[in-house]
């Protein structure tokens, strides 16, 4: 990183997983900085999500950032809540906190004189050289619209939106929804719940998985083996890095051997797991696996065949005071009833209004879709860059191992602009038209683009998730390919 450079000043929308560690580096490197967080704490979607078995699906060591490994992970896939207290452990540990603004939703973000000038929601104006949105994916929830909500009697809430005070046991309780987070609540409700019926519109392929708790002499020994540590960052589990790059390789292609190699394993977990034939079938999907993002579970089929436990496959007709009636027209009574509906995976930084060069707004340039040079710069918005934005590897391997790639790849283009070499970058429109025009072809051959209807596609059907492989994505983020972008003086 350079010294003695041009003063710089970055603002960072965002104070989850990327926002932090944007903050981190910016501070390393002496760069004036200030990160606005519309909430009043820091962890994103580790914050907002608090519902009874959050766990994430990637091995702990490996949802780490790089610099700062955790000996104390109490399990082989991390508690949402110990994520959460990671993520406010290490804000404070490099001084994060000093510089972030809490309750200010940016509502506002122009780019006028060279510079990017910002409004919150509360009045505060502020501006800056450089933005890097860090606004996350997964954070607008996604409400259904079933006649009746409004009526129903008990307590009712989107999953990330957890009302803890509502009381559990003993109690009827309905999950609408049944991709990760369904599957991982009804996991950690079954017996709990005096009846628990899950509402399951498509059946998912399940891939059975282990979740080992590490005992304290195991903790004890990473505490005292930072090589040993380090090691476990980059292979958690035996041959792990071989299998992320043979699972990312199978997803590009959706008639590759290795979707079918996933298909077979997930297939197993399901004949070998249930044993009532008529459950089974409900269970069984009719699309490719991976299509729709995989359910990592070591318990659900377990769960769900629980005696208080019933899976609900007829169509939901409406909602009413005492419970769900699906089309059948048969009442579920429910005492409680949990969305878990997921979230408006399109959004990114919207709904703030972002206008870049000449007037040229956010929601112009994405018109028919989200979209973003190799997911990180878009052309007419010079100085402003996205961790995790659209089309990248959402869902394929660990995004703080992604945004670190990508923060990397930004860096080149902040060090320019504190040298003086020049005072805009942004990629060129031709550059984005054919990164365009690659990308799309190559996602329509993906396994997303497969057949079924997921939160991966965009309104046009199209998979909306990077559609090459780890080893792409790896090689595009070690540099950028500076003959895409303009720079100017």
């Amino acid at each position: 990183m350079a010294t003695g450079a041009q003063n710089v000043r970055v603002i960072v929308m965002g104070a989850g997983m990327a926002g932090i560690l944007s903050g981190i580096r910016l501070l390393q490197a002496g760069i004036d900085c200030v990160i606005y967080e519309k909430a009043d704490r820091v962890g994103g979607t580790w914050r907002e999500n608090t519902y009874p078995g959050l766990t994430c699906d990637v091995p702990s060591h490996a949802y780490t950032y790089s610099f700062e490994p955790n000996p104390d992970w109490t399990h082989m896939l991390p508690p949402g809540p110990e994520i959460q207290e990671y993520f406010e452990r290490t804000t404070r540990k490099y001084g994060v906190d000093r510089i972030i603004r809490f309750n200010q939703e940016i509502t506002s973000c122009e780019y006028r004189g060279g510079r990017w000038h910002i409004r919150t929601r509360a009045g505060l104006e502020d501006s800056a050289d450089i933005v890097i949105a860090a606004t996350g994916v997964l954070h607008h929830i996604n409400v259904p619209r079933i006649p009746g909500m409004e009526s129903f009697g008990g307590a009712s809430f989107h999953t990330a939106r957890w009302d803890h005070s509502v009381p559990l046991e003993g109690r009827r309780v309905g999950v609408i929804g049944n991709g990760s987070t369904g599957v991982q609540i009804v996991s950690a409700l079954a017996g709990r719940a005096a009846k628990l019926c899950h509402f399951q519109r498509t059946a998912q392929w399940i891939m059975p998985t282990e979740n080992p708790e590490f005992s304290e002499e195991y903790r004890a020994a990473l505490r005292n083996d930072p090589e040993r540590l380090r090691d476990l960052q980059i292979n958690p589990t035996p041959d792990y890095t071989a299998n992320v790059d043979r699972f990312n390789n199978a997803l590009v292609d959706a008639k590759s051997s290795g979707i079918d190699e996933i298909e077979m394993y997930c297939r197993q977990n399901l004949e070998h797991s249930v044993m009532d034939p008529a459950l089974r079938e409900k269970l069984r999907p009719t699309y490719r696996a991976n299509c729709k993002r995989l359910v990592y579970s070591p318990d659900y089929y377990r769960a769900i065949q629980h005696p208080q436990s019933v899976l609900v496959t007829e169509g939901i007709e409406r909602i009413e005071a005492a419970g769900v009636r699906t089309r059948d027209g048969t009442l579920h009574e429910l005492d409680v009833l949990a969305f878990a509906t997921g979230f408006n995976a399109g959004m990114f930084m919207r709904p703030m209004g972002i206008t870049g060069r000449d007037g040229l707004t956010l929601e112009q340039f994405w018109h028919d879709r989200p979209k973003a040079y190799m997911a990180i710069a878009m052309p007419g918005f010079p100085n402003f860059f996205m961790l995790n934005g659209p089309n990248g590897p959402v869902g394929n391997f660990s995004l703080i191992d992604i945004a670190e790639q990508q923060l990397h790849y930004i860096w080149t283009f902040i060090e320019k602009l504190r040298s003086g070499e020049c005072s805009e970058i942004e990629p060129t429109t031709d550059a984005m038209q054919a990164f365009e025009v690659e990308r799309i072809a190559a996602a329509r051959n993906t396994v997303f683009g497969a057949g079924c209807n997921s939160w991966y596609l965009d309104a046009e059907g199209v998979p909306a998730t990077w559609p090459w492989t780890r080893t792409r994505f790896c090689e595009e983020m070690r540099a950028p390919r500076l003959e895409a972008y303009s720079l100017r003086t």
